[in-house]
């Protein structure tokens, strides 16, 4: 049974190639291991192998196994292992397993039973996802992510015996140039093995603390994976296989990233209005007109869209920060709320002496239109230097950009027509 499953595993892969070449191109980097049924109910990867219960895979279709290999090297290429930090374990899992679901769906690949596939998290990065997972979920991801230092004795798990064709797997290194070559096992390692209890609902694994780490070593495994991503990107793309959306995700991955709040504080102060200036000076400094530093106050106006796709703690962090800033620069904000149409409320100014709050009450949970703050600021005659805009980026945008610099503060991967746009996670 074992050399026909490996078969299939090996057809499968082989199809991964041929149809979708970026994809396939990152599941030859994992070497395919038996599992212990016992210990693995379906597959795992540690991000250097691809481990697999054979009864598992003797119960999926051809295609819904090229999803499961596509699934594991998404996970790693993606760097999931390394991008956890101070999240609960669980919930991450699940949010990396909708993140992974949804791009394979999106390419075609056929999902296999018990796939977490929720529609509000479709387009979304595994950050985005994992706020909106419910600290009690009950939802299991497909696979297990052996990413721990104990989890990874997963592959010294020995098989049953007599089982034909297998071998007892080891550990899978990671050696210099990236090759991926077993290594030995250690008397160690066999006892972390014994310990763990790889399963779905109900099992030791479950129970172990969600705030466990990963093992040392993670930073270079995910430059290495990051090393592979963009070789077979630019292989598939030599070869006219990529697709727009991996190509997209693929410069998100790739490409150095600053934090929001940095791009923030670079923007605002873009706009300050620090310049030299020319007017006449006293009589008694001379007849000379010499140039001179000037400062103002920065005018901005802040908007927030309270359509629902924004939740009150990141609203509050986004007030804190631009309140920081504001007393550092200095600057005047005049504070608004929008969903499809403004919040009564609204406006509340801030002068840079007073601290920004954002108000208890504020109506909102309708649509989302950015026409109303825009048309709002033309009929009371401001010119701002600067408008920060806090939303989702779904709407109505108006279709020409106004003549003073707007910043949009995206949650989501949605685009805009004009403007600057900083991601907001």
């Amino acid at each position: 049974m074992e050399a026909s499953i490996e078969t299939k595993l090996r057809a499968a892969r082989t199809r991964l190639i041929l149809e979708t070449p970026f994809v396939g191109a990152l599941v030859l980097h994992l070497p395919l291991v038996p599992a212990d049924p016992r210990r693995c109910e379906t597959v795992a990867t540690d991000a250097r192998a691809f481990y697999y219960n054979p009864a598992y895979i003797a119960g999926l279709s051809l295609a819904e196994t090229q999803f499961v290999l596509a699934h594991e090297a998404l996970h790693c290429a993606l760097g999931h292992f390394a991008r956890r930090n101070h999240r609960v374990r669980r919930r991450w899992d699940v949010a990396c397993d909708h993140a992974v679901n949804w791009l394979l769906v999106d390419e075609g690949l056929k999902p296999p039973a018990g796939a977490l596939l929720d529609p509000a998290f479709r387009g979304l990065s595994a950050e985005e996802i994992y706020p909106l997972i419910p600290e009690d979920t009950r939802a299991l991801p497909l696979d297990l992510h052996a990413f721990d230092a104990e989890e990874r004795a997963l592959a010294t798990a020995a098989a049953p015996a007599g089982g034909a064709g297998v071998q007892r797997p080891g550990r899978v290194t990671m050696q210099p140039g990236g090759s991926d070559v077993p290594a030995g096992d250690s008397a160690t390692e066999t006892t972390a093995g014994d310990r763990f209890r790889g399963g779905r609902a109900g099992s030791p694994l479950r129970a172990r603390s969600d705030w466990e780490g990963a093992a040392p070593g993670d930073a270079d495994l995910a430059t290495a994976w990051r090393v592979r991503l963009a070789a077979a990107a630019q292989q598939a793309l030599r070869a006219g296989r990529l697709p727009a959306g991996w190509q997209r995700l693929i410069d998100h991955m790739i490409e150095p990233r600053l934090p929001w709040r940095m791009l923030l504080e670079r923007f605002l102060r873009g706009c300050g209005r620090d310049d030299y200036s020319f007017c006449r000076p006293s009589r008694r400094e001379g007849a000379a007109l010499l140039p001179r530093l000037a400062s103002g106050v920065l005018e901005v106006v802040a908007v927030i869209d309270v359509s629902g796709s924004i939740g009150d703690e990141e609203v509050r962090g986004f007030a804190a920060e631009l309140d920081a800033l504001k007393s550092q620069l200095p600057a005047r904000v005049i504070l608004h709320a929008c969903d499809e149409q403004l919040a009564p409320e609204g406006p509340w100014v801030f002068e840079p002496w007073a601290a920004l709050q954002v108000p208890a009450r504020v109506t909102g949970g309708g649509g989302t239109r950015f026409t109303p703050v825009f048309e709002w600021l033309e009929r009371q005659g401001l010119h701002p230097d600067a408008l920060i805009y806090f939303t989702d980026a779904l709407g109505v945008f108006p279709g020409q950009p106004p003549p003073y610099p707007v910043l949009w503060l995206v949650k989501g991967q949605a685009p805009v027509p004009w403007g600057e746009r900083i991601q907001l996670n």
